[in-house]
């Protein structure tokens, strides 16, 4: 006999969508799948709903959230678009891209949004689950990952109840997040220039073909966009990167040719190591094993993306 599902979790059909609106309209919160990881969503224009999302996840106040839109038209209401932003949006929208750009004067966002930043960070997601939500309530959704801060990035409905519990109002559950890390935030500059800020399923590469040049150095030690943080994604266990075997008492997670006791890839597929990478982390979080070793990863590609995440789990 299957066990019963917590009363929290809902399927993703039409039921718990109403269900969800409704939640999000009197200012709770949503736990709910992206086609990158599960988002914490509540309304963005609301301080007392954004403080929600803070709250149930520990959040530091500096760090500030992305807001979810349907659509450009939407984005552009909030934001300060050029022809950079219109260009990325028509090559990568909907889709696993985060623009920071300057707020729209009368935005009408809660100020914990932007965490004091005169910016905001905006996504048009491409999961239908995540669209469904967003055409239902008309408003625009903060909606950072659905874990406690610093922790391991959900990929399921399971892993979010594990990590928040009670701490959220409402859980969809949409099956596992297709890409599996978060996604790449690129932050367009006032001099012309741009970069980005965290890698992610869209490589620099990629948005160097549609904007030209190449990605800007970080301009201060100033925390610009989500998942800055030094230390983030932190499974709660000492992580080694790099491990080509296990020491004693490690966990091994491999990748390739390193076999582990679960593995990224075992073919290598730097695609299908993103996608695994935080059901991995859970893994090894669970596991009685006190420490976590992790393969190397080719840093290339979203490569790239994965190596980032890890050496921020490692510190």
């Amino acid at each position: 006999m299957e066990p019963t599902k917590p009363s929290k979790v809902h399927l993703s059909d039409a039921r718990g969508l109403e269900l969800a609106a409704q939640v999000i309209a009197r200012g709770g919160t949503v736990a709910v799948p992206t086609e990158t990881v599960y988002g914490l969503a509540a309304r963005a224009d609301d301080d007392a709903a954004v403080a929600g999302i803070y709250r149930a996840k520990g959040r530091p106040d500096f760090n500030p959230l992305i807001v979810h839109v349907p659509d450009v038209t939407a984005a552009e209401a909030l934001a300060q678009f050029d022809s950079r932003a219109r260009a990325l949006a028509q090559a990568f929208w909907p889709g696993a891209l985060t623009m920071v750009l300057p707020l729209r004067e009368g935005a009408g966002l809660a100020a914990a949004v932007s965490a004091g930043l005169p910016t905001v960070a905006l996504r048009c997601p491409a999961h239908p689950v995540m669209q469904a939500l967003l055409k239902s309530c008309g408003l625009p959704l903060a909606a950072p990952s659905a874990n406690r801060s610093g922790g391991v990035s959900p990929t399921s409905a399971a892993h979010v109840a594990a990590s928040l519990d009670d701490r959220v109002d409402l859980i969809l559950d949409g099956g596992e997040a297709r890409q599996g890390i978060e996604s790449t935030i690129v932050g367009l500059r006032a001099d012309g220039s741009w970069a980005v800020l965290r890698p992610g399923p869209i490589t620099e590469a990629e948005v160097a073909r549609v904007l030209g040049g190449k990605s800007a150095a970080m301009t201060s030690a100033r925390i610009e966009a989500p998942g800055q943080l030094a230390s983030h994604y932190a499974p709660g266990k000492p992580v080694r990167l790099n491990a080509t075997g296990a020491y004693e008492g490690e966990f091994l997670i491999g990748f390739g040719d390193v076999a582990g006791d679960v593995t990224l890839s075992a073919t290598g597929d730097l695609a299908e190591a993103a996608a695994r990478l935080y059901a991995c982390l859970h893994d090894g979080s669970a596991a009685p094993q006190p420490l976590i070793a992790v393969a190397p990863i080719p840093e290339q590609g979203i490569g790239v993306a994965i190596n980032d995440r890890l050496r921020r789990a490692a510190a």
